[in-house]
């Protein structure tokens, strides 16, 4: 019971830390300038990313998954001297029309961000991974899928999870 109170709390704080930070992400923080910040003091707004993606050119891009509950992923690119290249939302449309047949799992990691989850079906053989993206219209969740099969992107597709009336109040 201890050992839930604690994750609990975490996840409170966390709510809370993302509910007084107002808009304010990586793509529109007035704090955070091009060519001038750096990854120190991205991390000091942002805490310590989901991960490290190495760049060719020396640099790295800092990913900040707000996966399994939000709908954002945030890549924040740094150049080899750790300054502020610019800052982008993996989940947005356009991204996600870049996920393509034959793309390793890798290479969609890469492209979208950690994933809310991962389902293997048996009958199909294929291997779901899904994202909460924001939906065309409130009232309900929208969620991205990647279906892989023999270890390469088969297709994409999407999913509406309605809401369930046993939570919801009257």
């Amino acid at each position: 019971m201890r050992e839930w109170m604690t994750l609990g709390g975490a996840a409170m704080a966390a709510v809370a830390t993302v509910a007084l930070s107002g808009c304010a992400t990586p793509v529109r923080d007035e704090r955070l300038r091009p060519g001038v910040s750096t990854g120190a003091e991205v991390q000091q707004y942002y805490g310590m990313p989901t991960r490290v993606w190495p760049e060719a050119d020396g640099g790295r891009t800092l990913e900040y998954a707000t996966q399994p509950f939000g709908r954002t992923c945030y890549m924040v690119r740094l150049d080899a001297q750790d300054r502020l290249v610019g800052a982008t939302d993996a989940l947005t449309p356009a991204n996600r029309n870049r996920v393509e047949p034959g793309m390793t799992p890798q290479q969609v990691t890469r492209l979208l961000g950690q994933e809310r989850s991962r389902v293997f079906f048996n009958l199909s053989g294929e291997d779901v991974w899904d994202w909460n993206i924001e939906p065309e219209m409130n009232g309900y969740l929208l969620r991205f899928n990647v279906h892989f099969k023999d270890g390469v992107v088969l297709r994409t597709s999407q999913s509406v999870v309605y809401p369930d009336r046993r939570f919801l109040w009257d």
